[in-house]
């Protein structure tokens, strides 16, 4: 892909929301987000099918408006301490196909001032497919240490999340694993600049990005007795 899909517009727009957080504001600025967030972010994933399904022909790529892979821009706020309506920022979970029958890792992209990333993995799961994921490290250590641990991964991606202060229940502490047994989440990934994700280097470096990340996505689906 030749041409940029996000601009410094995107940015403004999104500081700007930031800054006025409120109904009022955003239905007046509406058009805005459509033609610098929404649309532009749409495009980008309708561009990512073809080559997502080279990397796996079980996950998707969708550019629906409603029910894809682009997360609404409105919060759900039932149940939060922040009660502010709309999210400052843009992400895509390019999904499982199996995501609604099972808990399933994805990869993701992120676009917000001073914070985009992309990567992949499964963002605090459920105590039970927790228990499945560390269960499957125990048993399979080898796997998660060539996905995980070579030089080329931890040159470009860290893991992120919380991590348990003492080893969870039922494993050992001297296990050498025990640090990724530790993890609440199992997401790692790469941020990158709004310079990069304003040019036309965005798509390539995406879909380089989910490249490296196949090992850990396809160790998650195994671990999880998904198709890779």
């Amino acid at each position: 892909m030749s041409n940029a899909y996000f601009s410094k517009n995107t940015f403004a727009f999104l500081r700007a929301l930031d800054r006025n957080n409120n109904r009022p504001w955003f239905h007046a600025h509406q058009a805005d987000y459509e033609r610098h967030v929404r649309e532009p972010f749409l495009q980008l994933i309708a561009d990512l099918q073809a080559p997502l399904a080279r990397i796996s022909t079980h996950f998707r790529a969708d550019p629906r408006k409603a029910g894809g892979s682009l997360f609404r821009v409105h919060r759900d706020t039932r149940f939060a301490n922040d009660k502010t309506p709309y999210k400052p920022w843009a992400g895509a979970r390019l999904f499982h196909e199996r995501r609604r029958e099972v808990a399933a890792p994805s990869f993701y992209l992120h676009i917000a001032p001073r914070d985009c990333f992309a990567g992949g993995g499964i963002w605090h799961p459920e105590p039970p497919t927790l228990a499945r994921i560390r269960d499957f490290l125990v048993a399979n250590p080898a796997a998660w240490k060539r996905a995980t641990q070579s030089r080329a991964f931890r040159a470009r991606f860290e893991f992120w999340g919380e991590s348990l202060s003492r080893p969870p229940r039922g494993y050992p502490a001297d296990h050498e694993l025990i640090d990724d047994l530790k993890r609440r989440s199992y997401a790692a990934g790469a941020g990158f600049t709004e310079a990069l994700a304003c040019s036309s280097e965005l798509h390539p470096f995406a879909i380089a990005t989910f490249k490296r990340m196949a090992p850990l996505i396809d160790y998650l689906c195994a671990a999880l007795e998904l198709e890779f």
